[in-house]
């Protein structure tokens, strides 16, 4: 990836975000949640000890700290026993129910426990744009909802291009159609390869905007005549993640490629699994507004963020560390999810 870059950091009590724009468009939402298990986290080292070695999935369950049981893969040639303490790292943070995938560095001591705390937001946006300052305040406030907004649409326009992408992901893959409205006056060939190219670009930030990954099917624009031009532009949308393998395109159109896992996918971070945002994400929103309005107005004299009673015991120590002039209220005539700003 290339092109102007932008980058954003927001440090909301609770909760830290970054976010990296190219080009006008975001390409990684990153978020860390205190109290979020830190040995869980995508780079994180600890000790681990081996509690159960299954043969027939080729590897082991780990026991390092965390609420469930990370996962290590191994080779035929690998000997471990239950028991046994390892040094590990986390290569895939937990997703669907999974807990972590880990990596073996070597023999371990003691009980299971963090050694060394993967990367920090800050850290992470300088390994992703290197040389970028991060802008932080109102700016990286509004960024990061932005962001948000974009990772859990369903889908996208992209009317310069006469493009509909619809995005989906299930249990079993990552399903992308690319709709594409042709427009007078172009040759329809030519605007199916365009519509196409700017199709899997596009299909490719998202992905990385919801660290998904997995298989991936993509509904190309028309059949798989030129199917060596779809695999090429294919190629290029993907070509940072080198893990990347691909398969042919089908003569319906089908592009089917598999990415890596790394990250936890951004609806499981935000969302709870009636697929709305969580109690903990809509006091975190409510903690970050507050903390917008007070940048933004530095004159009143006192701040309160009216909210529902569930979401105030969330976002009420949240708030008091903005200082004395933010204030969150309990009001049970508020519904869920609908807190506002109050000035005074």
């Amino acid at each position: 990836m290339s092109g102007a870059v932008e980058v954003f950091l927001d440090e909301t009590p609770g909760e830290t975000r970054g976010a990296v724009m190219r080009d006008g468009r975001y390409t990684h939402l990153l978020i860390h949640r205190e109290g979020d298990p830190a040995q869980t986290r995508l780079g994180a080292r600890s000790i681990g000890r081996v509690t159960e070695v299954n043969q027939g999935l080729r590897g082991a369950f780990v026991d390092i700290g965390a609420d469930a049981a990370a996962f290590l893969h191994f080779s035929r040639n690998d000997r471990l026993s239950q028991g046994e303490r390892l040094e590990v790292v986390v290569t895939a943070e937990p997703r669907a129910g999974k807990g972590a995938v880990v990596r073996r560095l070597g023999p371990g001591e003691g009980t299971p426990r963090l050694l060394q705390a993967a990367p920090s937001i800050a850290e992470q946006l300088r390994d992703l744009a290197p040389g970028e300052e991060s802008v932080v305040g109102i700016a990286a406030i509004d960024a990061v909802i932005e962001a948000e907004e974009e990772a859990l649409a369903r889908s996208c326009v992209f009317a310069s291009h006469g493009i509909d992408l619809a995005i989906e992901r299930t249990r079993a893959l990552v399903a992308i159609d690319i709709d594409f409205a042709s427009m007078p006056g172009r040759d329809p060939k030519q605007a199916r390869a365009v519509a196409n190219r700017e199709g899997l670009r596009q299909a490719a930030r998202l992905i990385g905007l919801r660290n998904w990954a997995g298989l991936v099917v993509i509904d190309l624009v028309g059949d798989g005549e030129d199917a060596e031009a779809q695999s090429k532009g294919a190629r290029t949308a993907f070509a940072h993640e080198p893990q990347a393998v691909f398969g042919p395109v089908s003569r319906f159109g089908l592009l089917q490629l598999s990415l890596p896992w790394r990250r936890m996918p951004i609806e499981e971070v935000l969302l709870g699994t009636d697929g709305r945002a969580s109690a903990r994400t809509r006091a975190l929103s409510l903690v970050r507004a507050l903390r917008r309005q007070l940048l933004s107005d530095t004159r009143s004299a006192r701040i309160t963020a009216r909210c529902a009673p569930e979401e105030a015991a969330i976002a009420g120590p949240l708030a008091a560390r903005l200082g004395p002039r933010a204030h969150v209220l309990a009001d049970v005539a508020v519904p869920v999810g609908r807190g506002d700003i109050e000035e005074s």
